[in-house]
């Protein structure tokens, strides 16, 4: 059986309507008891992307949606990604309705290049909703896999890939870092 963590207690005071809504909340999410709840809003609170340091290595997702009838918006959201090639796993594309799109792409990568790239995605005239959401990247399980799956922590690999929304057909370069 694995060591529990050490807990420190403290006391936090809510006024009743509030805490008369957390506790709805907690029961509505399956939540055996308030702490738990509690740890969970402060683990994703600090794993904002706005509370995050800019050269942290992180991984996630960017969530857009679009009207792909807006002139070239299609074409200029494909060559942002291509430009960020090396921090993007894969993407899914979804048809929503005859206008709409929704793009969900896996990112792995410097969080200050992935805020950049959210922030190229969100100010497309068409994109009509765009977040970047992260999690921590634990630097020393990458490495193990990299050396594990026989790559030896070169820094340097060529991998294939085929995106499930239209393949295209060519091989991305990715230059991963190993420090």
């Amino acid at each position: 059986m694995a060591d529990k963590e050490d807990l420190t207690r403290f006391g936090v005071a809510f006024p009743t309507p509030l805490i008369e809504q957390f506790d709805q909340y907690i029961e509505e999410q399956g939540y055996k008891n308030r702490s738990e709840a509690f740890r969970d809003l402060v683990r994703k609170t600090l794993l904002q992307p706005s509370a995050l340091q800019s050269d942290q290595d992180v991984a996630g997702t960017i969530v857009m949606v679009y009207d792909h009838h807006i002139s070239d918006l299609p074409i200029r959201l494909m060559e942002l990604q291509h430009e960020a090639h090396h921090d993007i796993i894969s993407n899914m594309h979804v048809h929503l309705n005859h206008d709409q799109c929704l793009e969900v792409i896996a990112v792995r990568g410097n969080l200050g290049r992935l805020r950049h790239l959210h922030q190229q995605i969100q100010v497309q005239k068409g994109v009509l909703y765009a977040e970047l959401s992260v999690t921590y990247v634990d630097e020393l399980n990458k490495l193990a896999h990299a050396q594990s799956s026989g790559q030896d922590g070169n820094p340097d690999q060529s991998l294939d890939h085929n995106q499930s929304a239209g393949q295209h057909g060519h091989s991305h370069h990715y230059h991963r870092s190993t420090e």
